[in-house]
């Protein structure tokens, strides 16, 4: 982390420095630590630049030139999502950064990472990566600007973009370069992404396809719609093609994902001797990583391919996962830990039950071309025993030290109902009170854009959950999810979601607002009003009047929303939900609580407590928290 460590261990310089915009901390839930970890056990020398100060490149050159390249990542969340609801309001805190403090990173962070580092030292690669680079790697909506943005290739300057989940390639990305090749030899490798000259032509040939053009897919909302339906069909590493993206006089070239971690991989990358500490140099709490401290991961990957979200796509659609005696070893090694307090406190990964899951016909996995195993119906070549993982659950539970394993991570519903004995073990040993699902909606049209099961299927699982519990003698409860504004719900649906929500007896006090993230199908449909596997129109909230709407419905029963919910249901033509019948969501008079609620919010807007930032301003290239307008500077 600092030039004095390099000195302690006689390093004169840094094999790859690594520059993250999260605080360092060396547990497997963080990525800075997973890859150095990896590159350590190499061979090679990681020096971290954590959460550096952007203004000048300065702090680039903390460690000297690295010997082989910067890897540059803007996190474990992208940027943009980490400083701003989905109103686009400044966020209070950064649960990445120590004592949750915001401003310590810029927004659009690998952009200013990357002209930095090529600022500091012109001649040393700069390799992107991350969830921030990954889904920005081909032209792509970028909601906080309202714009279609370029690839990020051109504009912060980097050699590359390693896509996905990056152990092996970044190994691959340090050998090459070790062994004196040049960065024009890494374009062969998978997970690879990186920009032509303007005078080299793009390849050619029945393993390439070639999307609409950067500028075709910014004027047009059809041309970009066709090129997300393109790039996701080509998402299957086993027969995905090399996609090309011409942007003016230079193009895109996109190869195909990595091919998945096998098992015995998979356990060499959590096996790795990690502090599961933050670095000593912070003296105040890192919020992220208490939350993860004690968790354990057990697998990657989702096949899922739900259409709001990311992990698909950076993780992979193939599920990787370690063995049940690796996950047994770390979690012995927790047990004998001063620190730890006899609870794991997640045993899972993007969702916790689909360990050892994989489709049992590799010949037909090898030419699928579908984007979910589990939507519309799950796929019956499917593998969805439960067996592995219950071994699993009994094994680490067992261990010396351990009172309570938890299952924290949230479960596919549809999956487990085809497993009784594993809802039994899951509601008798793995629940700590409350069980997270994400059910999303109610409304059979949005919840097919979203590649969700039915409503019908949560309610069933409710029942057998709650008979489950039953019988092992505890109350326990759901914690169900839902989003507020994606695409396909209109305010008719939205208030079939609060009607269901109040039949089953839910007040969610966390609602999702959707944020269409880059690359996503979702993000697809907001921009364009498409569905880009059908293209059908698709009913998309994009004033931001009408996405508070929505969120207020998921929360009717609080007062303060109570005026919102009233303009709902009087613009859907609705009022018979009005008043003091057993369907009715609010009352016909404004409760006491409404009235000042909704006078506290006049005030604070008539301060500037309430500031949006425009869908139309594109923030600017560093994230300055408290920095005052030119015109506010002239008035003082």
């Amino acid at each position: 982390m600092t030039r004095e460590e390099m000195d302690e261990r006689g390093w004169e310089e840094a094999d790859v420095v690594f520059v993250t915009g999260d605080a360092y901390v060396d547990h497997p839930s963080f990525a800075m630590a997973i890859l150095a970890r990896t590159l350590e056990a190499a061979g090679h020398r990681v020096a971290i630049l954590a959460q550096p100060p952007w203004r000048d490149c300065e702090p680039w050159r903390r460690f000297g030139p690295p010997r082989l390249f910067f890897a540059v990542s803007a996190g474990n969340m992208d940027s943009m999502i980490n400083h701003y609801t989905a109103n686009r309001k400044v966020r209070n805190d950064d649960a990445y950064s120590p004592g949750g403090r915001i401003g310590l990173r810029p927004d659009r962070a690998t952009l200013v990472y990357c002209q930095r580092a090529r600022e500091a030292y012109a001649k040393v690669p700069v390799i992107a990566g991350g969830v921030e680079a990954s889904l920005r790697r081909l032209a792509h909506y970028d909601y906080w600007s309202d714009t279609v943005r370029r690839s990020i290739l051109l504009d912060a300057k980097a050699d590359a973009v390693a896509f996905g989940m990056g152990e092996s390639l970044i190994l691959e990305i340090a050998e090459r370069l070790a062994a004196g090749a040049g960065v024009q030899a890494l374009r062969d490798l998978r997970g690879v992404a990186y920009a032509l000259g303007a005078k080299e032509s793009p390849p050619r040939g029945d393993e390439i396809v070639e999307i609409p053009t950067s500028e075709e897919v910014a004027r047009d909302k059809v041309a970009f719609a066709t090129a997300t339906r393109r790039i996701h069909l080509e998402t299957n590493p086993y027969n995905a093609r090399t996609i090309v993206q011409r942007h003016g006089r230079q193009a895109i070239v996109c190869n195909p994902p990595r091919l998945p971690e096998s098992a015995a991989a998979m356990d060499s990358i959590y096996d790795l001797p990690y502090t599961r500490l933050p670095h000593p140099s912070y003296g105040e709490p890192i919020p992220a990583f208490g939350v993860v401290k004690d968790s354990v991961t057990i697998l990657r990957g989702c096949f899922g391919g739900c259409t709001y979200c990311s992990i698909t796509t950076h993780q992979g659609r193939i599920v990787q996962s370690r063995t049940r005696d690796s996950i047994v070893r770390e979690v012995a090694a927790l047990g004998e830990r001063a620190d730890f307090k006899g609870v794991v406190s997640d045993l899972g990964g993007p969702t916790a039950n689909m360990y050892r899951m994989r489709c049992t016909k590799p010949a037909v996995e090898a030419i699928c071309k579908r984007l979910s195993c589990v939507h519309p119906k799950i796929c019956p070549l499917l593998g969805t025993s439960h067996g592995p993982l219950k071994e699993v659950m009994r094994s680490t539970r067992a261990q010396r030290g351990v009172r309570k394993v938890l299952v924290a991570s949230g479960v596919r519903m549809d999956l487990a109902r085809l497993d009784p004995e594993y809802v039994r073990e899951l509601a008798e040993h793995h629940v700590g009170g409350h069980l997270k699902v994400a059910q999303e909606h109610s409304d059979p049209e949005t919840l097919a854009l979203m590649k969700r099961p039915a409503a019908a299927n949560f309610e069933r699982f409710a029942d057998e959950f709650a008979a489950a519990s039953s019988r092992a003698g505890k109350k326990q409860y759901l914690v169900p999810y839902f989003i507020s504004a994606h695409p396909g719900s209109g305010l008719a649906a939205m208030i079939d979601l609060a009607l269901f929500l109040k039949k089953n007896g839910y007040r969610p006090e966390q609602v999702q607002d959707f944020i269409p993230a880059p690359f996503d199908i979702a993000a697809c449909m907001y921009h364009t009003g498409l569905d880009p596997m059908t293209m059908k129109p698709v009913e998309v909230a994009t004033q931001m009047r009408d996405r508070k709407l929505q969120r207020a419905l998921l929360q009717f029963f609080k007062p303060e929303n109570y005026f919102a919910v009233r303009k709902a249901l009087i613009a859907a033509g609705r009022r018979d939900l009005i008043g003091s019948g057993c369907d009715a969501l609010i009352p016909a008079r404004p409760p006491q609580a409404a009235l000042k609620a909704r006078m506290r919010r006049a005030e604070a807007e008539a301060h500037g407590g309430d500031h949006v930032h425009s869908t139309r301003r594109r923030p600017g290239p560093g994230y300055r928290p408290g920095r005052k307008s030119a015109a506010r500077r002239k008035r003082d």
